[in-house]
């Protein structure tokens, strides 16, 4: 490949199912480890760890319903405008659902 090439479009950039369902297994089991961490000593939770226990519960549905998208080969699609969500995104946040366009309307919105 020539230097003076353009590089491709990393937008257009696919993961493939095998890497995405990769990343979304080590997601999953970082998550579950961090969760278990959390609730490990049986104690009575404060308010941090009870807050922190259900957003990491939150984000292992995520997860899940990322891994049904794979299954159904809607992964990486935005559910918000159907156009391909950056593979950077993706490395980054393996069970993301959105752009990052359509995640900032919904959180605008949202408040």
């Amino acid at each position: 490949m020539s230097l003076d090439a353009a590089p491709a479009d990393p937008r257009l950039e696919r993961l493939t199912p095998g890497e995405a369902r990769r990343r979304l297994e080590h997601a999953r089991s970082s998550r579950t480890a961090q969760l278990r961490a959390l609730t490990a000593n049986g104690q009575d939770a404060d308010h941090l760890t009870t807050a922190q226990a259900e957003a990491i519960r939150q984000v292992l549905k995520e997860i899940d319903d990322a891994f049904t998208r794979l299954d159904e080969g809607t992964y990486g699609t935005c559910l918000g405008c159907s156009e391909a969500v950056p593979v950077e995104r993706l490395e980054i946040l393996p069970h993301t659902s959105h752009c990052v366009p359509c995640r900032r309307r919904a959180t605008a919105t949202a408040v």
